[in-house]
C-alpha cells in the first residue's frame, strides 16, 4: 500500500504542474487578447457611428479601460495574499468575463465605458496572480523562465485578437462574446483544476495574519520596491507606447503603410523570441544582471530606429531585436519580484509593480501622440523612448541582489 500511495503522488504533483501552467498561460492569452480588441474595434466604431461614439469617445474608452487595469493590479495583491492565489484568479476571471459579454449590449457611450472599466478591474487582477502562481510552482531556479513563458501567452492573445478581427470585419461584438466565453469556460476548468499555491498555504500555516501594503515600505523592501516601481512604470511605457504608435511612427519616417503595420507584427514576434531567451538567461545568469543587459540593449535598439533605414533587411533585423529586449525586459522586471519578495508578500509586490506599471502604460501612449499630433513624432518619438529605457536601466541598476530565502514567509531580504 506504501508503494502505491508513495508513486501516485508524484503522478498527482505533476498533473497539477501541468494543470497550473496551461491554465495560468491561458489566463494570461485572455489578457493578451484583450489588450487589441479595443484597437481593432475602434474603427469600425468610428466608421458606423456606433452609439454616436467619436474619436474623444474612443479615447476615453480605450483610458478608462487601462485605469481599470491598473487599479485591479494594484487592488489584487494583498487580497491574493490573504485570501489565496486560486480564489482570487478564479473570481478575477469570471469578472472580466460577464462585464465583457454585455459590452455589446451597452445602449450608451457612458454605459460601454463603464463596462470597459468594470472588466478592466478583473483583468488587471489576472496576470499579476497568474506570475504568482506560476513562480511558486516552480524551483527558485527557474523562476526567471516561469514569468516569461508564461507571458509569451500575452502576445499569442494578441495575434489571435488580429487574425480574428480580419475574419470577422464589421461584427465586432463577436469578439467580445468569443473572449467573454473563453474566460468562463476557462474558470470553470480552473475550478475544478486548479490547486492552491504551496507557498502561500505554508505561509498562511505559519503566520495567518493579513499582510499590508505598507510591508513593503519597511527598509527592507522599501529600496527593491522604488526601483522595481520606475522600472515597471517605464518598461510598460515602451511596450503600450511601440504597440500603440510604431506603425504611424515609422510611416512618418517615410515607410509605406503595409511595410509599417508588417513591422508591428515583427516587433511582437521578437518579443515572444525574447521572452523565451530572457527566461533562460535570467535563470542561468541571474535576474538583475540579465534585465539591465537587456534595457541597455532596449536603449540602442530605439536609438537605431530615430534613424532613416535604405535596407528592408536590416531595418526588420533592427525592430526584431527591439521587440527582443523591449517586452522581455519589461517581464524580467517582474520575474525578479517573483524571486526577491518572500510568498508571505510576493502578491502584494507583484501587484503593485504590475499596477504603477499600467500608468506607464497611459502615459506612454499619450506622450507619443502628443510628438505625433506635433508632427515631430519621428525622430523624436524614439530618442523619447530610448530615453525612457535609460531610466528604466538606472532603476535595474539600483536593485538589491536577488535574495534567496530559504522559507517562504515574511523573511527579510539580504
Amino acid at each position: 500500500m506504501t508503494s502505491v500511495i508513495s508513486s501516485e503522488a508524484p503522478d498527482r504533483a505533476g498533473r497539477n504542474n501541468a494543470w497550473t501552467v496551461v491554465l495560468c498561460w491561458i489566463t494570461v492569452m485572455l489578457e493578451g487578447y484583450d489588450l487589441v480588441v479595443l484597437g481593432a474595434i475602434i474603427p469600425t466604431l468610428l466608421k458606423t457611428h456606433h452609439l454616436g461614439m467619436t474619436a474623444g469617445d474612443a479615447t476615453t474608452i480605450a483610458t478608462l479601460s487601462l485605469v481599470g487595469v491598473a487599479i485591479g493590479a494594484v487592488c489584487v495583491g494583498p487580497l491574493a495574499d490573504r485570501l489565496g492565489r486560486r480564489r482570487l484568479l478564479i473570481g478575477s476571471v469570471v469578472l472580466f468575463s460577464v462585464f465583457t459579454l454585455v459590452v455589446p449590449l451597452a445602449d450608451s457611450v457612458g454605459m460601454f465605458a463603464a463596462l470597459r472599466l468594470i472588466a478592466g478591474l478583473g483583468l488587471g487582477a489576472c496576470m499579476p496572480v497568474s506570475l504568482t502562481i506560476m513562480s511558486e510552482h516552480m524551483p527558485s531556479d527557474r523562476r526567471a523562465r516561469a514569468s516569461t513563458l508564461t507571458m509569451t501567452g500575452y502576445h499569442t492573445g494578441a495575434v489571435i485578437t488580429s487574425l480574428l478581427a480580419l475574419q470577422v470585419t464589421d461584427n465586432w461584438k463577436v469578439l467580445f462574446y468569443v473572449l467573454g466565453i473563453a474566460g468562463l469556460g476557462v474558470a470553470v476548468i480552473q475550478w475544478f483544476r486548479l490547486p492552491e499555491s504551496e507557498a502561500f498555504v505554508r505561509t498562511k500555516e505559519k503566520s495567518g495574519q493579513r499582510v499590508p501594503f505598507t510591508e513593503l515600505l519597511k527598509p527592507a523592501y522599501l529600496r527593491a520596491g522604488i526601483g522595481i516601481w520606475v522600472a515597471s512604470f517605464m518598461g510598460l511605457l515602451l511596450v503600450y507606447g511601440l504597440n500603440t504608435w510604431l506603425p504611424k511612427l515609422m510611416n512618418d519616417a517615410g515607410y509605406p503603410v503595409p511595410q509599417a503595420v508588417t513591422q508591428l507584427l515583427v516587433l511582437n514576434v521578437g518579443g515572444v523570441a525574447g521572452l523565451i531567451v530572457g527566461g533562460i538567461v535570467a535563470d542561468r545568469r541571474g535576474i538583475k544582471g540579465t534585465t539591465l543587459g537587456w534595457f541597455g540593449a532596449a536603449v540602442v535598439m530605439l536609438a537605431c530606429l530615430s534613424i532613416k533605414l535604405d535596407s528592408d533587411l536590416l531595418l526588420n533585423v533592427v525592430i526584431f531585436f527591439t521587440g527582443v529586449f523591449v517586452f522581455s525586459a519589461q517581464v524580467l522586471v517582474y520575474a525578479y519580484v517573483t524571486n526577491f519578495y518572500p510568498a508571505g508578500i510576493r502578491g502584494t509586490a507583484l501587484g503593485s509593480a504590475s499596477g504603477i506599471g499600467r500608468i506607464g502604460s497611459i502615459v506612454g501612449p499619450s506622450i507619443t501622440g502628443a510628438l505625433v499630433a506635433s508632427g515631430i513624432g519621428h525622430p523624436w518619438g524614439f530618442y523619447f523612448f530610448a530615453a525612457v529605457a535609460v531610466l528604466a536601466f538606472l532603476a535595474v541598476l539600483t536593485l538589491p541582489r536577488t535574495a534567496h530565502n530559504s522559507q517562504e514567509g515574511l523573511a527579510t531580504a539580504a
